[in-house]
């Protein structure tokens, strides 16, 4: 098997990581110059391979990503968030859970907001990861899919939810077709989130408007073209939250309610978005 630890993530400006045993061994080219977010929160003007680079390593150092010193537990980040929206739900309990993807465990079924915002709120884009112990024992190893394996799969994950009782069921998807299946499987038991979805094509990009509740436009210039018309409530500037249905829209309303911004009034200036969008 070479290494018995191996992380990729499509991380910031989707460019593509590499982590073994802690350390950064790998960093392709981004795609985006630019993320609004990333410049707010860490000054990073350009997006290049060594921004990438450090700010890996820097998550590594700070809270263990990817390691077994993983600290899984976060209060909110971002204002509108995937991750700090879905901890809200399960809070106030509209929702029972939500079936994420962790760093160390794969897919995951967590009822505890608090880490649903730790483990859901420091990392992007994971693609593959191995099984870290500490993380899966942490979590509950009946909680993860597959313990020996840590794999994503956030159809079988939501399979695993309803097993343990869960009836009101958040999923993140990257995926059209996931969400679809998901959608058949559970009906409106399911609330499903799109993520990490940029360089969708258009039909994909559709396709997730007829199924997900919230949609996050990343840098996807598909979905912000059919967001600006299929959105029934969209909240957030830098990257807008697209809501296409009456589920998805309630909940971005109690978020906006929670963190007690008024659309109106947010300051008029718009940010740039991410460049390029793809």
């Amino acid at each position: 098997m070479g290494t018995k630890d191996r992380h990729v993530m499509e991380a910031m400006g989707l460019t593509r990581v590499v982590i073994e045993d802690g350390k950064v061994v790998e960093v392709g080219e981004p795609m985006l110059s630019y993320c609004p977010l990333f410049f707010k929160y860490r000054g990073i003007e350009e997006i290049t391979p060594e921004t990438v680079r450090n700010n890996i390593q820097f998550r590594i150092d700070d809270f263990g990503m990817c390691t077994s010193k993983r600290k899984l537990r976060m209060r909110d980040f971002l204002s509108f968030g995937i991750s700090e929206v879905l901890a809200q739900c399960v809070e106030e309990g509209s929702l029972d859970c939500g079936v994420i993807v962790s760093d160390g465990a794969g897919t995951v079924v967590i009822s505890d907001p608090e880490i649903i915002q730790g483990i859901g709120g420091r990392i992007s884009g994971l693609v593959e990861t191995s099984p870290i112990s500490e993380v899966i024992d942490a979590i509950g190893s009946e909680r993860v899919l597959d313990p020996s394996s840590a794999r994503i799969d956030q159809i079988d994950g939501v399979k695993l939810a309803k097993k343990l009782g869960n009836k009101r069921i958040g999923v993140t998807v990257a995926k059209a077709d996931d969400a679809r299946k998901i959608r058949e499987m559970c009906g409106g038991d399911a609330v499903i989130f799109g993520v990490h979805i940029t360089g969708l094509s258009h039909d994909e990009a559709m396709d997730l408007f007829e199924t997900c509740d919230v949609i996050t436009a990343c840098a996807s210039k598909s979905i912000r073209e059919i967001g600006e018309s299929r959105s029934l409530y969209t909240v957030g500037k830098k990257i807008p939250i697209y809501a296409p249905t009456e589920v998805g829209a309630s909940i971005m309303k109690r978020r906006l309610e929670k963190i007690g911004k008024s659309r109106n009034k947010e300051n008029v200036e718009t940010p740039d978005p991410p460049r390029p969008l793809l």
